[in-house]
This record gives C-alpha cells, structure tokens and sequence, in this order.
C-alpha cells in the first residue's frame, strides 16, 4: 500500500493542493517535505501528534522530513485559530523552546545519516532587510487576496484586533517554504488544516520567484467524539515531556478517552496494522477497556518508550486495584453551583480535611488526584454531569480514596 493510501485509510489526510503529482512522487522517488511547529512553549502537546504521527508515517516510506522550528516566526505569533494578539515572548525563551522542541521531536523520528533535518527559521528571517524584503518579496502577496483567507477574514468579521506584526505571519512562512525549496528541494508542506491559507501563499510565492512547482497537504484537527478540543484532562494540557506530564498520567489519558474516539484515535496515534486495529474497534461494553488499553500502551510507548509504557501500566493496575474498593460518597445536587464543585470543597463535604485550607495546601503539594490524574490547581472543579456519567475517583495523600455520587 503507498504512503498516500495509508494516511488516507488512517484518517490524516484533510485537503490536497494536487493530490495526483503529489501521489506520484510519494510512490516514485524519495521526496523532502516540511512542518514547522512555534516555540511557544518548551515542549509540544498531544494536539501536534496528528502531524508527527504523519511525518513518521512518511518518513517510513524512504521520505525526507524537514523539522521547521519557528525561531523567527514566534517573535510574531501565528494568528490561525486565535481570537486574539498571542503575547509575545522574550527572544532567550524563544530560543530556549524551540532548543527543547528540536531535542524532543528527535524521539519521534530519525535523524541519523541526514535521515532527517532539524532548522531553525530564525536563521533566515532574524537577519532580512526591511526595505529589500518588500521590494522583492512583499511585491509578490496581495492584500486583497490576503484578507480573504480563512486565517484573517474571522478576526475581522467579528472587529477583532488582528496587528500589523500578525498581517505579516502568513508572508514570512510562505518565505520559509521558498527558502526550503531552495536550499533543501523540499517539494511538500504539511499541516494542520488552519495552515491550509499559509501553505497556499508559499506555493505561490515559490512558483513565481523560481517556477517550481510544490505541494501542500492538510490533516484534520482533531476533537473529541463530544466536540470539545482534543489533549485537555481533568489536570490540563497533555504535554508529550514527562517533566510537565508524566509516563503515568499520560498512560491514563488514553486510556480514559470516550469510548467512541477509540477506532480513530488507534489509527491516528498508533502504528498497529489496520486489520488488528479493525478487530479492537468491534470490542463492545466491558471489552472495550481491553481496546482502551492497548491504545494506551501504544501511544505511551512512541512518546515515552517501552519501558516507562510498561511501568504506567504496572502503576495503573496498583491504581484500579486501589480504587475499585473506594468507598462511595455521596454528594448533594444542591451543593453543585453551576453544575460545578471545587475539589476543595469535594475534599472538605467527604471530610477528607479538618479545614479548606489543610485541602488547598494538599492539592498545592501535589498530593490530589482525580481518575488518578495529579491536580495542582486549587480552582479546579468536578462536574456534576461526570459524576453522574462515570466513576470519579478522588483521591488525597496515598491512603484516602472515594467514588463520588449524586444523592438520589
């Protein structure tokens, strides 16, 4: 099966520019293609997983990925999908980020033997002439065209600020496509689909500055079966570095997705063949756990490695062993404001602590959970709905543990 087929039948592929010369140099020659990520934060999350999973895929097939970090382009900030001007960060924890980006995604693909290439946008873009970049680039992008595109007509549609800085984003990343298509022949961007206007408009520029022709491809971005964003836990962000989520907690978030995102989330996040994939996603009622953990393993596996997959699961099993003889407590409707609760309060009704205060300090400490997931943040709040859904388990210290549940 070829690589484009693949991406196909597992769920990745959103739009094509030119999806028949794409298909033929996927299947005939060994091509170089490119994703850029910004260095916003020091490690990326499970939200940029659709694309590294897709850059392994092509890698695999004899494909050359170019690792773009955004050095540059940060010190703007990308305005597709936000609602507002992203606060700009210093120059040093730029660099610092897209450091640790660069370190990190070397876990998912092989640089070895110029297998793959790691750069930096900021190496081309920190040192261009104002004036010579409008003469001869800035000439080539029209403002009409611009302002239509997905990326900057929703900011102006709703009078949102949109700066002049962020106006300027989508002309210095159709310049990192022209760049590395000059120096490194790469032929192909990839994205997720709110780059889809950015990936245009560097096909376009490197068509009319040297003639060539490249391409571009789009993933879906990726919800969860009741529409909420993808890579949220009760604990917050999923980060792919341990340090901020650990082998554990990550395992769990797997392994407690929604039973409908199973399938998809097996094609998108694991490399397991299609026909076994096939056979998990039949797994029905209790059995479905069984599809739920071998999604877990697998994905805690490619970001963390074999070993520490296997002490998650060593760690989850102590958990449900723990948990599964929680005593119930029981919670009133009443006590719910909004349909929502504070874990301090939950805490001091089930009379886990003297005082609020004695609860806020554990949970500053580190030492609370939810459905095993660590909680630091002392606003967080429990849902009524998911308590009357599925089996809350909190948890303070090592020793106290409860099933939360809704009177009547």
């Amino acid at each position: 099966m070829d690589v484009l087929e693949t991406l196909r039948q597992r769920g990745f592929i959103n739009q094509l520019t030119d999806e028949k010369e794409i298909e033929n140099d996927l299947n005939n020659k060994q091509i170089s293609f490119y994703a850029g990520y910004d260095g916003t934060a020091n490690s990326l999350h499970i939200g940029n997983l659709v694309t590294i999973m897709a850059l392994r895929h092509l890698q695999k097939a004899g494909h050359k990925p170019i690792v773009l970090v955004g050095g540059g382009t940060t010190r703007i900030g990308d305005p597709s999908g936000k609602t507002e001007t992203r606060k700009v960060l210093s120059e040093s924890n730029i660099d610092e980020n897209a450091q640790a980006i660069k370190l990190q995604l070397s876990k998912y693909l092989d640089f070895s033997e110029g297998k793959a290439l790691l750069v930096n946008n900021a190496d081309w873009l920190l040192g261009i002439n104002y004036i010579s970049f409008l003469r001869d680039i800035g000439t080539h992008f029209s403002v009409n065209r611009m302002i239509t595109s997905e990326t900057y007509r929703s900011r102006l549609d709703k009078n949102e600020t949109l700066s002049f800085i962020e106006f300027n984003y989508q002309i210095l990343q159709a310049y990192d496509f022209y760049i590395l298509n000059k120096e490194h022949n790469c032929t192909l961007q990839v994205g997720g689909s709110d780059q889809w206007g950015n990936i245009v408009a560097g096909i376009d520029l490197t068509r009319r500055i040297s003639g060539n022709h490249i391409y571009g491809m789009t993933f879906p971005l990726v919800t969860n079966a009741d529409g909420s964003k993808m890579g949220k836990s009760v604990s917050g962000a999923i980060w792919l570095d341990e340090n901020k989520v650990s082998p554990y907690d990550y395992y769990q978030y797997w392994i407690n997705v929604d039973d409908r995102d199973v399938k998809k989330f097996l094609l998108l996040f694991t490399e397991l063949p299609l026909d076994e994939i096939e056979s998990l996603s039949q797994l029905e009622g209790a059995d479905i756990r069984k599809a739920k953990q071998v999604l877990a393993l697998e994905a805690t596996k490619i970001t963390h490695g074999e070993e520490k997959a296997q002490q998650a699961i060593k760690q989850s099993e102590v958990f449900v062993g723990n948990t599964e003889n929680a005593p119930e407590k029981m919670l009133k409707s009443e006590q719910f404001t909004n349909g929502e609760i504070s874990l301090i309060d939950i805490f001091n009704i089930i009379e886990f602590h003297k005082s609020k205060g004695e609860a806020r300090r554990l949970i500053q400490q580190g030492g609370a959970r939810v459905n095993g997931d660590k909680i630091q943040d002392i606003d967080f709040k429990v849902k009524i709905d998911e308590i009357q859904k599925q089996a809350v388990i909190v948890q303070s210290g090592k020793k106290k543990r409860a099933k939360l549940t809704i009177e009547n």
